[in-house]
């Protein structure tokens, strides 16, 4: 049976070029700094970015993590989106780890608003308050159906941050997507961070692994953590190689994902089904109106072969990545259509 994963675009496996270069990659010991390919990818990935220095880390979840015990110490106070990955997917571990409390906010599609994150900011005089250390974004934003975060929503955010002296960490997961949404240098959306995580595994189908950027002081205090978590590795050239190729010849094709995922939502809307604002490369399609759980929803695409995942009870989520076609999205759309028309037929 034909199969087409829209699970997530971290099942993108790694190009031809890719797998070369990891064959190929000149290695040493990083935890000696010694890995010369770690090495220039760190220094190509700051570059890009716009920050003084840059750590290879793990993944996403261990590069935001990694961000969290650099900034805070036990007992401070996050503000966070309410729906944020770094909150909502992560494991509880700013808890577990850096022994921090978050202070949700709602945001307007993810976008935290610059005045609600002022009134959330803790007053330094009450003994009673946590301090608040560390403010975070996340641009895309995934439960926001992959919403773009603005440079000035961003900027509004990063200006209270520097008028109340807290920094500002940005999950940038899907970053790069957000930059070719803005058909803008991703350096306009990092000068509003003190701190940012983007990964090289989502569209740009590096096999693992994330950046970790910031200036030299907070990378250097970034490394003591990472290795604290385990995350000094050895050889691990083998795996930075292909994160070398996702930032010099994926970036650019991310547009495509976001075409396809704006036909598929055509498609599911010409189906009068519900679908949020489509920006870059997530459609979240809404079942109620059929009936239909997301759960079960799931269950019958399945059947036919096609892959997602579900975001609330009658919410499901398809992303677009570097292994879907036009072809692929006709043929969601086809199935899609017959399981609709199985479920209002005549019983």
């Amino acid at each position: 049976m034909r199969k087409i994963d829209l699970r997530s675009d971290t099942v993108t496996k790694p190009t031809d070029a890719m797998i070369r270069a990891m064959a190929d990659a000149e290695v040493g010991d990083d935890v000696y700094r010694e890995d010369p390919t770690v090495n220039r990818l760190e220094e190509l990935a700051a570059e890009k970015l716009g920050k003084e220095a840059a750590l290879f880390v793990t993944s996403g979840t261990q590069g935001n993590q990694v961000a969290v015990l650099t900034h805070c110490v036990n007992g401070d106070e996050v503000i966070v989106e309410a729906d944020s990955h770094i909150f909502y997917y992560e494991g509880g571990a700013m808890s577990a780890l850096a022994g921090v409390q978050t202070r949700t906010l709602n945001g307007e599609r993810g976008a935290l608003r610059a005045e609600d994150v002022e009134k959330a900011i803790r007053s330094t005089t009450n003994i009673h308050f946590p301090r608040t250390k560390l403010i975070c974004l996340e641009n895309t934003h995934n439960r926001a159906g992959g919403a773009v975060v603005s440079p000035a929503q961003m900027k509004s955010v990063y200006d209270v941050g520097q008028k109340h002296g807290i920094p500002v960490h940005l999950d940038g997961a899907r970053l790069f997507n957000a930059a070719a949404a803005l058909g803008v240098d991703v350096r306009e959306l990092t000068r509003f961070t003190d701190s940012v995580q983007v990964c090289l595994s989502k569209g740009l189908s590096a096999p693992v692994g994330s950046i970790l950027a910031g200036d030299r002081d907070f990378i250097e205090a970034a490394r003591w953590w990472r290795k604290k978590l385990g995350g000094g590795l050895r050889q691990v050239g083998y795996l930075a190689a292909p994160g070398i190729l996702a930032l010099t010849e994926m970036t650019e094709r991310l547009a495509e994902d976001h075409a396809r995922a704006k036909l598929l939502a055509d498609g599911f809307r010409e189906l009068s089904l519900a679908v949020e604002p489509v920006e870059t490369n997530i459609v979240l399609v809404k079942t109620d109106g059929i009936q239909l759980t997301a759960v079960d929803f799931l269950r019958s695409l399945a059947e036919h072969g096609v892959y997602a995942v579900d975001f609330d009870e009658y919410v499901t989520r398809f992303t677009t990545h570097r292994h879907i076609t036009d072809d692929d999205v006709r043929h969601v759309l086809e199935v899609v259509e017959t399981l609709i028309s199985g479920v209002s037929a005549p019983r």
